[in-house]
């Protein structure tokens, strides 16, 4: 008896220092500081996508009280714009700031959760995201490295590029040398164009150069600093990005070492950054096309002539239908994405199509 009783007293101590130990371990957790490394495929001081990453790390930083802090790494420092994707996944950095379609020859699915043409434009793209599955699709796609991705900032719609010579026919596709990343540039190859990617700091001298023809970058938010319109005097309208969304990658090992309450910190800010992003980018469109408007009316605004747009659209269709034949997952996000897309279409028609017809200018 009485020795059962001793047992039952150390069994209590034993719990008692075992919470004790816990409980000050849990607390140790809460002090710890975390020092984290985010690379991103822009240079320094980049606007809006620099901005971007600044804004999350310093509300990570202030909402954390200083536990978790993260330092930026841009193009110049890393070397590799668009080596982001590895440098996440090997877990050299615990964070990226880059665009998903960079990636689709390590996984064409990767691209969907930038845009793709004629697809949806920002707002229906982030309900999708949050509310229509597409977190959870993109979840399914990244997994599988070991990388965590959430919308990083969206552009808005971008324009179709820069061309220094006038697009009347889709003879005048073939052979045109033009940076155009992501599907976008596959479908103009299928029209005897010769897409290339190249990072934002090569554009101009590749333009001047005669190493491309044509260009897109991003609209007049980010383009008048580039100074494409010195070059290339013809400006066109979107068809191949209606929603650009950057993203920000965590590398999973790395998320799940965090407290719970680091964890929901570092995605609200993520989340605020990104919004915050698009409103910054809408805003900086405004402006600067007032700029380029008034300061530099050499440039002609332009949209693809209707015969043009016709084979732009068949060879999308085409080709999308040729990789979902191949892939299922790739078949389960082109369904999300259209189904989504029909659904939230009729609003956006109903919405601010109606709105802007009936009272644009007014």
């Amino acid at each position: 008896m009485k020795k059962s009783i001793f047992v039952k007293a150390a069994l209590v101590v034993s719990l008692g220092l075992s919470s004790l130990g816990l409980s000050a371990l849990a607390h140790a957790d809460d002090d710890k500081k975390y020092r984290w490394k985010l690379a991103e495929t822009w240079g320094p001081n980049f606007p809006i996508f620099g901005d971007a990453t600044k804004n999350m790390a310093k509300m990570v930083k202030e909402m954390s009280n200083g536990r978790l802090t993260i330092r930026i790494d841009s193009s110049n420092k890393h070397k590799s714009a668009l080596g982001i994707f590895d440098f996440v996944k090997s877990g050299q950095y615990q964070m990226g700031h880059s665009a998903s379609y960079y990636w689709k020859g390590k996984n064409f699915n990767t691209m969907f959760f930038t845009t793709v043409p004629f697809g949806m434009i920002a707002s229906e793209q982030h309900a999708w995201f949050y509310y229509g599955g597409g977190m959870e699709l993109m979840k399914k796609v990244y997994d599988q490295y070991g990388i965590m991705s959430f919308p990083g900032g969206n552009t808005g719609n971008q324009m179709g590029g820069w061309f220094k010579k006038e697009i009347n026919s889709v003879e005048d596709l073939k052979g045109l040398k033009m940076r155009i990343p992501g599907f976008a540039g596959e479908v103009l190859a299928k029209l005897g164009a010769k897409p290339t990617n190249i990072p934002s700091g090569e554009l101009y001298t590749a333009l001047e150069r005669n190493t491309i023809d044509a260009l897109e970058w991003v609209g007049p938010s980010l383009d008048l600093r580039m100074g494409f319109h010195k070059i290339a005097p013809y400006y066109y309208t979107g068809w191949h990005e209606p929603g650009t969304e950057l993203q920000f990658m965590v590398n999973q090992k790395a998320y799940n070492s965090l407290p719970k309450d680091l964890q929901k910190i570092l995605t609200v800010a993520m989340k605020a950054a990104a919004y915050d992003m698009y409103s910054q980018s809408m805003h900086a469109s405004g402006v600067n096309l007032a700029s380029l408007k008034k300061d530099y009316p050499n440039v002609q605004m332009r949209s693809f002539p209707k015969p043009v747009m016709e084979a732009i659209v068949q060879a999308n269709d085409e080709l999308l239908e040729e990789f979902a034949a191949k892939d299922p997952m790739t078949a389960e996000i082109l369904k999300s994405l259209n189904d989504y897309k029909h659904q939230i279409r009729a609003w956006t028609n109903l919405s601010d199509r109606a709105y802007l017809d009936n009272f644009d200018g007014k």
